[in-house]
């Protein structure tokens, strides 16, 4: 990819588009929770229980949901798990392990073995849901003092703003797809967070150096310049991640699966928003400021 160090594209003259295009879709995904009701959550967050079973043959997903809606296991979540005679059951049933068996062995006969059976609270779901947002936001307020510390506040805003996005958009299409949102996907946005920054940090370095090389050239000239200099390292960066969450999104199994499909999304979006959502948000905040972040 040498080619791509010799590129001179005007990053900055698609800001505009870039903007509606981002703010179309966070507020389609904001659109979509009003009407939902909020995010679809696993029950890490709301209560409920997790049950393993084996059966002896190969089992008929749709009529296993069935048979269970009818002994108190409503809106169960079923998945194949490993192989076509094992499955995950996830259902709001809040009962003990005890009377999961038994509800099970009454609606299903003994024709399964009983794997595990995980329990989680209401109260301990929601606590969960507190942790969950306390450690984005964490993340974020100590991005922000970092960014500031390491360059300058107007730089912070811009990387900060590119995070929000990366977690709003993710959000937005997990709500439109109607996917679930449980501990691994909290895990796979402070993933995106961390991916994301660490891009954005590579292009505000490559801005800072640039300034006293370009001092007869505008900021905005000058982002673009940095923007072109870091592309073939941010596109060969952004190629090989990609090829490995495809990979665990492929191949890794109905467990990981959500979670692979969160990554594919914000390697993505991390990607476009270093470029298109960061350097715009500094450019607008040093507007603002008359030039004092490049004097």
């Amino acid at each position: 990819m040498r080619f791509l160090k010799k590129t001179n594209i005007n990053f900055m003259a698609a800001q505009n588009f870039t903007s509606i295009l981002s703010i179309a879709l966070i507020v389609s995904g904001i659109v979509s929770l009003i009407i939902k009701g909020g995010p679809l959550l696993s029950i890490d967050f709301t209560g409920g229980s997790i049950a393993q079973i084996k059966f002896e043959q190969t089992v008929d997903i749709s009529k296993l949901r069935n048979t269970l809606g009818k002994f108190g296991f409503s809106n169960a979540e079923i998945i194949e798990f490993g192989s076509p005679e094992e499955v995950l059951i996830k259902t709001q049933f809040t009962g003990s392990s005890n009377e999961i068996s038994e509800n099970l062995t009454t609606a299903l006969g003994k024709t399964f073995s009983l794997r595990r059976v995980e329990s989680v609270g209401p109260k301990i779901g929601k606590e969960l849901q507190q942790d969950a947002l306390f450690a984005i936001g964490l993340a974020l307020i100590m991005i922000l003092i970092y960014i500031t510390f390491r360059f300058d506040a107007y730089y912070s805003l811009g990387s900060v703003a590119a995070l929000i996005h990366d977690v709003l958009i993710t959000l937005s299409v997990f709500s439109l797809l109607s996917y679930e949102i449980n501990l691994s996907i909290i895990a796979a946005f402070l993933t995106i967070v961390g991916y994301s920054l660490n891009d954005t940090i590579v292009v505000f370095d490559r801005i800072r150096e640039n300034i006293p090389k370009h001092l007869k050239k505008t900021l905005q000239e000058i982002v673009n310049i940095s923007l072109n200099d870091t592309l073939s390292r941010t596109i060969i960066t952004s190629l090989t991640t990609m090829m490995v969450v495809v990979i665990l999104f492929l191949w890794g199994g109905e467990v990981i699966n959500l979670f692979a499909i969160a990554l594919i999304v914000g390697v993505f979006v991390g990607t476009y928003s270093s470029i298109f959502v960061a350097s715009p948000v500094m450019l607008y905040f040093e507007r603002r400021s008359k030039g004092n972040l490049k004097k």
